[in-house]
């Protein structure tokens, strides 16, 4: 029994059981204000449009079987919705990050002696003039 407490601490305390315990809190806010935008934003504009915030009521009988076909329009257009709400939010965090990526870079490169000194080098393999094992160092006197 000791063992298993043991075990079941070390799984707890890894760090990406944390990181996932993190995101699922994060991804349950973030639905919160995704489906708010849906439901309280842009259907409201469909609405003005349609003269109704939702297709739910929209069904037809088939001898004694109702169909919701509407229900299913809603749940559609939602989809749709977050799909694309969620496209852009990605797109815009992957440009962000592509340009914090290349102020990074720009603050790495190597000073100009240092590139000189690999040009020289990479010249000097690529003519078969630069031996393959550095020069011995004569003994310090």
């Amino acid at each position: 029994m000791k063992g298993l407490v043991s075990d079941f601490r070390k799984f707890i305390m890894r760090g990406n059981v944390l990181d996932l315990a993190v995101a699922v809190i994060i991804g349950i806010a973030f639905n919160a204000v995704v489906n708010s935008l849906v439901n309280d934003v842009i259907m409201q504009f469909i609405a003005a449009i349609v003269g109704k915030p939702n297709f739910d009521q929209l069904t037809f009988t088939i001898g004694d079987g109702i169909i919701y076909y509407g229900k299913f329009l809603t749940a559609l257009i939602n989809f749709l919705i977050i799909a694309a709400t969620i496209f852009v939010i990605v797109r815009a965090f992957e440009e962000l990050q592509k340009r914090r990526k290349g102020t990074e870079e720009e603050l790495e490169e190597a000073p100009e002696d240092i590139v000189l000194l690999t040009q020289i080098r990479d010249l000097l393999a690529a003519n078969g003039t630069a031996s393959a094992t550095p020069p011995a160092q004569p003994p310090i006197s």
